[in-house]
């Protein structure tokens, strides 16, 4: 990297502390490969990179590509899948990661070489992995992106905005959210399924994603589908939402509903949390009164019979009785058949929902959950 002038800006921790502010070479960031995680970032705002700078989470940092690991591509802000090689220049935003079928990740606590961890654009520091994958990509961070006042430029300050009080046009839409028993058991198939389902009734949806990490590909799948509106935690400002408070995770979900309920004509808007039911931050969110308030019937989609059913049984001992049980389980009738000589809850394969297993008449006011008699 061709080094320019260096500036120094007072710290935030003192006037004795000083920051290094390099400016920022002409074309570099357009010649970059610009993660998903950064789409909403406004780059022509940026005027330097700061350099050896301790880390926070959803930073925008210009990094280069030490080592080719797990993740060779990286989704771009159009959803391409566009390939690495090492020496390039990346644009990716800090975050943290729980994903027990790849990387548990922390922001790291310095500037140093880090991982990408995630192919829609987080870097991290991996704690650990699963065997089943390679090692992380390494990357080399070459400094935060700052604004010409010095500030950095950080995806909360990109965050999309609802508008505040007045009327919202779609109040009354049906809300209904799918939990897993785990990573992969298949929430956004089956989500992608009643968003057929419900177009096929003639009903108008949305769609939101309220945890997990940074990544494109649950979105596109349910625009896709033909969902009117999609959007994840991303829009609202994180690059990932594990290891923020259980506020912060309320806040994202508000935000988001909000602005689906900001949508005129929307029918249904169908609600993803991400992960398992065993994973603390998802459990204490779908179990807060605020989220239970708003969400009228939860779905169960599971990896294996055996994880529909203690699923299933984890939701009714908490007070609340699922709409449906379906996931990657379902692709065997065997083991459909296993849940369904046990289970309280109907069990509704992809091909079900898609023909509108559960997209039920237009409601004329909400029915927010209630506990299980």
């Amino acid at each position: 990297m061709t080094i320019m002038p260096k500036r120094s800006f007072p710290s935030p921790g003192g006037p004795e502390a000083q920051r290094c502010i390099q400016p920022l070479p002409a074309g570099i960031l357009a010649a970059a490969k610009r993660a998903f995680t950064t789409r909403r970032v406004a780059l022509d705002l940026a005027a330097g990179i700061e350099r050896n700078a301790a880390p926070r989470a959803g930073d925008v940092v210009l990094a280069e590509v030490e080592t080719l690991g797990q993740h060779r591509r990286l989704e771009d802000i159009h959803g391409r899948r566009v390939t690495l090689n090492e020496g390039d220049r990346i644009l990716v935003a800090y975050g943290d990661r729980y994903a027990p079928d790849q990387f548990e990740a922390h922001v790291p606590a310095t500037s140093g070489p880090c991982a990408l961890v995630a192919g829609g654009g987080v870097a991290a520091e991996v704690l650990r992995r699963s065997a089943r994958v390679r090692d992380a990509t390494r990357i080399l961070p070459l400094g935060i992106l700052v604004d010409a006042t010095g500030r950095r430029l950080n995806l909360r300050d990109f965050a999309m905005k609802s508008a505040p009080g007045g009327g919202l046009p779609s109040a009354a839409a049906r809300v209904i959210a799918v939990v897993g028993s785990s990573m992969n058991a298949g929430k956004t198939t089956a989500i992608s399924a009643m968003v057929r389902g419900a177009l096929r009734s003639g009903q108008k949806v949305a769609v939101i994603k309220v945890t997990g990490t940074g990544s494109g590909g649950d979105l596109w799948a349910q625009r896709d589908a033909g969902a009117g509106l999609a959007l994840d935690f991303t829009d609202a400002g994180h690059a990932s939402t594990h290891r923020l408070t259980d506020a912060q995770r309320l806040e994202i979900f508000r935000t988001l509903l909000r602005r689906c309920r900001q949508e005129p004509g929307i029918d249904t808007i169908f609600v993803e949390v991400a992960d398992g039911l065993l994973f603390g931050e998802s459990a204490r969110l779908v179990l807060s009164g605020a989220f239970r308030g708003e969400v009228d019937a939860l779905v169960l989609a599971a990896a294996d019979a055996m994880g529909a059913l203690y699923g299933e049984g984890w939701l009714i001992g908490h007070g609340l009785a699922p709409l449906a049980l379906t996931g990657a389980f379902t692709a065997s009738p065997i083991a459909a058949d296993e849940v369904r000589a046990h289970a309280r809850t109907p069990v509704l394969a992809r091909g079900e929902l898609a023909d509108g297993a559960l997209a039920a008449d237009r409601h004329p006011g909400r029915q927010p959950m209630g506990r299980v008699a």
